[in-house]
């Protein structure tokens, strides 16, 4: 009823009071270590128990992943008044609107510009004023003036009622906040422009993943709105803080986008075929996923001792991440190993019976009672 309690003589087992009996260890018990078994032809195949080879392989897995498009942050633009006034003309007045760069977008009137327009046709006519001359141009330029719109001003000799803006790259108009008659302030957002040639794919990828993802990697995802149809992309940055709450990691994918097919928000799902491969001794050491019991941290194998038949040693193990049908085994193991990968379970349940070291107690679960013995 209870093997693991064991002692020197014929007495009652403690625990529940039978008889005990004389104890009979596997194969004689003298030439097996702590964590050693040995099992019969007979057990074996009671326990069904089959081995496979370490070895070296290329491995691989697929990472899969869920997201949005979004805009290329490098590729957008913000338009915003740098002095107060009024927009009394919209040229792009419509969310979604086409622009070329250099195209006009709105006309502003401030009457800042048109004082300052006069300061600078005073200056230019003054004689020994060429310190004030510059001083007028380097202000207008830091309200958004070009240098073409401030020759323009003291080619003409007029002064301008109002000041345009200019799209400072070609793209689409995403944010629209301003409407004709407005007046603005200082630095208030009216436009932002968004060259989507190009885009961004915004995933999330599990913490248990993240051994498999690299800047540089090829994506591939469906979109919804494309049923059937894979688009490609390259992993570009991978954040370097996890989110505490969802365990996930931000990978970003720069995808091209020429025909304009993929829009901000749309919602993908993605794939990243990774591998751990090379040639000869480079390729990384490789087991069965059957073959480990693992338990948090710990991972427990049983080895085929070599030269001994039906003997079987528990090993501790380091694992690398899991590929698919495989782990990668980082130490613990040599090439050409054999490894229990199926029955592991069984064998490990027989050393605990015994009292030694096993997955469950790496310590031994045997109780010492002033010896052993308990069959």
């Amino acid at each position: 009823m209870h093997p693991q309690i064991r002692q020197p003589k014929p007495g009652k087992c403690p625990i529940c009071f039978m008889d005990l009996i004389p104890a009979v260890e596997p194969g004689g018990g003298g030439d097996l270590g702590s964590r050693e078994i040995e099992l019969s032809e007979a057990a074996q195949k009671l326990a069904e128990v089959e081995t496979a080879p370490v070895e070296r392989r290329s491995v691989a897995v697929d990472i899969r992943m869920a997201g949005k498009i979004q805009p290329d942050e490098t590729r957008m633009a913000v338009i915003a008044p740098r002095v107060a006034g009024r927009i009394d003309k919209l040229y792009a007045n419509y969310l979604g609107m086409a622009v070329k760069a250099g195209e006009p977008l709105a006309d502003l009137y401030s009457p800042e510009l048109v004082s300052a327009q006069q300061e600078l046709l005073q200056a230019a006519k003054a004689p020994g004023a060429a310190s004030l001359l510059d001083a007028v141009r380097e202000r207008l330029r830091l309200w958004g003036l070009t240098a073409e719109q401030i020759s323009g001003i003291e080619r003409r000799g007029e002064v301008r009622d109002h000041v345009t803006f200019y799209a400072p790259i070609g793209g689409v108009v995403v944010e629209k906040d301003v409407r004709e008659g407005q007046y603005v302030e200082t630095g208030m957002r009216l436009f932002t422009v968004a060259d989507l040639s190009r885009v961004w794919v915004q995933l999330e990828a599990y913490e248990s993943d993240l051994a498999w993802l690299r800047t540089g990697q090829e994506i591939e995802f469906e979109a919804e709105a494309h049923p059937g149809e894979t688009f490609k992309g390259t992993i570009a940055f991978i954040e370097p803080v996890l989110d505490p709450a969802t365990r996930t990691v931000r990978v970003r994918a720069d995808v091209p986008n020429a025909d304009g097919r993929l829009k901000p928000e749309m919602f993908v799902r993605a794939v990243v075929r990774a591998a751990v491969a090379g040639d000869g001794e480079s390729m990384p050491l490789a087991i069965p996923a059957t073959a480990p019991l693992v338990t948090g941290a710990r991972a427990v194998v049983y080895v085929a001792a070599p030269g001994r038949e039906g003997v079987f040693e528990g090993r501790e193990i380091t694992l690398g991440p899991r590929a698919g049908a495989y782990y990668v085994v980082r130490e613990g193991l040599r090439e050409g190993e054999r490894v229990v990968v199926q029955g592991a379970f069984k064998i490990d349940s027989s050393l605990q019976i015994q009292g030694k070291p096993s997955m469950m107690a790496p310590d031994g679960g045997g109780m010492e009672m002033e010896g052993h013995a308990h069959e």
